[in-house]
């Protein structure tokens, strides 16, 4: 009797047994539904969240895109004109219609040191006495002085000035129709990548990174260690609830409120600041998910390994913010570094993803480049995620 039984009894337990699983698979859908809506409760009632997520990077993509710019505008030029000609006349009246240069005569030399010492001027341009003489046999020669304390600004308008007089020059020698004029080259020259030459389109694609580091890091290492602090997360561990279904729940709101930022972002770039978009718009997409689950894990990692607002908000600075910004060639080009500093700027990854954001923006798709940062983005998002996952148990210490 018994073995005419036992295959009904095999039955029943398998029959028992997938039951069971169901009822888990059904369980964890039902309870990751539950944490992700109480989630969005949670982040739609904080107000400082939502500022954080929200209004700081509709600050940053307004203060980077209109103030902070590496283009040098009204230079302070201070004229020694020591030959009244109407040439020097003419030369000195080119830089005044100029959008770079204000132009301010002065009587003397010495007046111009002294307002140079007074960091009263940029530059000085000092024009000799002879150069009309000089100009007419096509030898003419002007002497510019540039403050030195700002290297990257006194460059720029070295560079500007020399460019001025260079095409005062070649115009002076076309209308004068000269033998001068034989001798003059006129560089045109075209900037690739950036045809507008114009420091917004470097910074507001780069600062895509910076809003997803902002949120995905710095965000969720605060609302995580907030949750440790006020003892939530205690009430969630007596729950059936396990640590997955927690991190997966925390992810999920935070993951759209970064890409609401790159929609910000991408529209402001194309429609407030006009930066071209000349690689595909998936593509864009696609590595910023990438990049947003990899700085989701950096702060649910530091969340989970501190367990307090203020050394949370401290590590996710000093760990992910920072170096977005210093150390990815955001503000500075990496290859002029020290070589340890560069190494180290190869660690972060948004430096992968910071190259992939201004080469699909300004140049468009390159494909070995963007599978190999994409890849190396996908690397990284797993081992954070699983170290985040590893750190998180549900236990109390």
């Amino acid at each position: 009797m018994t073995d005419s039984h036992s295959p009904t009894q095999q039955e029943s337990q398998t029959s028992s047994s997938a039951r069971e699983q169901t009822a888990r698979r059904g369980g964890f859908w039902l309870r990751l539904i539950s944490l992700t809506r109480k989630e969005f409760r949670q982040l739609w009632r904080d107000s400082s969240n939502l500022m954080i997520g929200i209004g700081l990077p509709i600050a940053l993509i307004l203060i980077f895109g209109y103030a902070l710019t590496f283009d040098v505008r009204d230079a302070r030029v201070a004229v020694v004109l020591e030959d009244p000609s109407p040439a020097a006349q003419s030369l000195v009246s080119s830089l005044e219609l100029s959008d770079y240069f204000v132009p301010v005569k002065v009587a003397s030399m010495h007046q111009a040191t002294q307002m140079m010492t007074q960091h009263e001027t940029d530059a000085i341009l000092r024009i000799p006495s002879d150069f009309a003489s000089r100009l007419s046999v096509g030898d003419a020669q002007v002497q510019t002085l540039l403050l030195g304390s700002d290297p990257t600004r006194a460059s720029a308008i070295r560079s500007y000035l020399e460019g001025a007089v260079a095409i005062w020059g070649a115009k002076q020698a076309s209308r004068s129709h000269s033998d001068a004029a034989q001798g003059t080259v006129v560089v045109v020259d075209r900037m690739w990548f950036n045809a507008a030459n114009n420091s917004t389109w470097y910074l507001v694609p780069g600062l895509i990174a910076l809003i997803m580091t902002l949120v995905g890091t710095f965000l969720t290492a605060l609302v995580m260690a907030r949750e440790w602090e006020r003892g939530t997360i205690e009430a969630l561990f007596v729950t059936p609830v396990r640590p997955v279904e927690i991190l997966i729940a925390k992810i999920i709101p935070y993951f759209f409120i970064g890409l609401l930022g790159l929609v910000m972002c991408v529209l402001t770039a194309r429609f407030l600041f006009g930066v071209p978009l000349y690689g595909s718009l998936w593509v864009l997409v696609v590595a910023s998910m990438l990049y947003m689950f990899v700085s989701l894990g950096i702060g649910l990692l530091i969340s989970a390994m501190t367990k307090n607002q203020f050394l949370a908000s401290q590590v996710a600075l000093l760990a992910s913010f920072l170096p977005a910004m210093m150390l990815t060639g955001f503000i500075f080009d990496l290859r002029n570094v020290p070589t340890v500093v560069y190494i180290i700027g190869q660690m972060v990854p948004a430096t992968y993803f910071l190259e992939l954001v201004k080469s699909l923006f300004l140049a468009g798709n390159y494909w070995p480049m963007i599978i190999k940062n994409c890849s190396v983005l996908a690397v990284y998002a797993v081992v954070l995620l699983g170290l985040a996952r590893f750190v998180t148990r549900k236990k109390l210490d």
